[in-house]
C-alpha cells in the first residue's frame, strides 16, 4: 500500500509519517516547497526512518503538483492545513487557498485517479463553543474564527464528493493534540517553553476555557486505525481523551511537573475576540470505539499528566529547546 501524507512536514503529519514507516508502509511524504530544501520536522526524525522516505516537495494549493505527488498511490492522509487561530484573523485568504482549495485538489484529484481512500483532516474547533458535552459527531458545526470556518468548509466539500461522486472520503476528527514538535503557537508549548526558558512571570491568554487534550501518539494511532477497516467511509469520527480539563489546570500541571513557581500574566494579544473564544470542548469518543476499535492510551488525568511529562522532557533538551522564541509571541 503506497501512502501519500500531506502537510508530512508539521507536527502532527511528521510523526504519522514516521509510525507510518516504522509499521512497514511505503510512505511519499509532501512537504511545502522552499527555496532552503528543508523537509520541516523530517529533518529530524531518525535518519534510518527519513532514508526510506519518498519526498515530494510541492504546495497543496496547486492542483497540478497536488495530482502528480497523488500519482501510483492507493492511500491519501490529507493533514496540510493552516491552523493558527489568530493568524487566521488578518490573513483569512491564504486560509480559504490552503484549506478550502487544497482540500478540493485532493478530493478531485483523487476521483480523476480512482484513490483507494482519503482520510481528510478535521478539527474540533468546527463545533465552536460546545452546546451539550461529550461533544458527539452530531453537535452542530460553528465557525468562530476564520480557521474554523474554512475547515468546515474543507470538511463539508470533501463529504460532497462522497456524497456526489462516491470518493471513497472518511473525515478523521481530532480534538487539541500536543507532543514533541508542536508549535509554540499552541499554548502547551507556550508554558513549557517559557518556564524552561527560566520564566517565572508567564504571559498568557484566557485560562477559563476548557479543551480535550489528546497526546500526539494517540492521534496517531487514531490516523493508523483508519487504514485497517472500510467501515468508516463517509464518516466523521472524533479523535479525542473524553477528557475535559481548563487551561488554568493545564497551567498548573505543568509548573507542578517542572517544580516551578509561576504568576501568570494575561496578554491582551494572545486573547480572542469575545465571540470568537471557544469556550469548552470535550470529545464523545464512543464511535472511534465502536468502529476503529480505538480508544486513548493516555485518557484521563493520570494520562494527561504523563502525556505531558512526555511533551516536557522532549522540549526540555536542549537541542530542541533552541528551536522556539520563547521570549516572543508565536501568532
Amino acid at each position: 500500500m503506497k501512502i501519500l501524507v500531506t502537510g508530512a512536514d508539521g507536527f502532527i503529519g511528521s510523526h504519522l509519517t514516521e509510525a507510518l514507516i516504522q509499521a512497514g508502509y511505503d510512505v511519499r511524504a509532501f512537504v511545502l516547497y522552499n527555496s532552503f530544501n528543508t523537509w520541516g520536522w523530517l529533518d529530524h526524525i531518525d535518519k534510518t526512518v527519513r532514508e526510506q522516505l519518498d519526498v515530494f516537495t510541492g504546495d497543496i494549493r496547486d492542483p497540478f503538483g497536488v495530482k502528480q505527488a497523488m500519482q501510483g498511490c492507493d492511500v491519501v492522509m490529507h493533514l496540510a492545513a493552516l491552523i493558527a487561530i489568530p493568524y487566521s484573523y488578518h490573513s483569512p485568504a491564504t486560509y480559504v487557498e490552503t484549506n478550502i482549495n487544497g482540500t478540493l485538489n485532493i478530493v478531485q484529484a483523487a476521483r480523476d485517479l480512482g484513490i483507494q481512500k482519503v482520510i481528510h483532516t478535521s478539527t474540533s474547533e468546527v463545533y465552536g463553543t460546545a452546546r451539550f458535552v461529550p461533544i458527539t459527531e452530531q453537535h452542530p458545526l460553528q465557525g468562530q474564527s476564520p480557521y474554523s470556518a474554512t475547515k468546515i468548509g474543507a470538511d463539508q466539500l470533501a463529504m460532497s464528493f462522497y456524497q456526489a461522486f462516491n470518493t471513497p472520503v472518511t473525515i478523521i476528527r481530532p480534538f487539541n493534540t500536543y507532543g514533541a514538535r508542536q508549535s509554540a503557537r499552541a499554548v502547551i508549548p507556550t508554558i513549557i517553553t517559557q518556564i524552561a526558558n527560566g520564566k517565572r512571570q508567564l504571559k498568557l491568554g484566557a485560562l477559563h476555557p476548557t479543551r480535550d487534550f489528546n497526546y500526539v501518539r494517540d492521534t496517531v494511532r487514531g490516523f493508523m486505525a483508519f487504514l485497517k477497516t472500510d467501515k468508516c467511509l463517509g464518516e466523521v469520527i472524533n479523535i479525542g481523551s473524553n477528557y475535559e480539563v481548563s487551561i488554568g489546570d493545564t497551567v498548573r500541571y505543568i509548573a507542578e511537573l517542572m517544580h516551578a513557581e509561576i504568576h501568570i500574566e494575561e496578554e491582551s494579544a494572545r486573547l480572542r475576540p469575545q465571540k470568537s473564544e471557544v469556550e469548552r470542548l470535550w470529545a464523545d469518543n464512543q464511535k472511534a470505539h465502536d468502529l476503529l476499535d480505538w480508544q486513548p492510551e493516555y485518557a484521563g488525568v493520570t494520562g494527561f499528566k504523563r502525556g505531558l511529562q512526555e511533551t516536557i522532557e522532549w522540549f526540555t533538551n536542549p537541542d530542541n529547546l533552541k528551536r522556539y522564541k520563547a521570549d516572543i509571541y508565536n501568532l
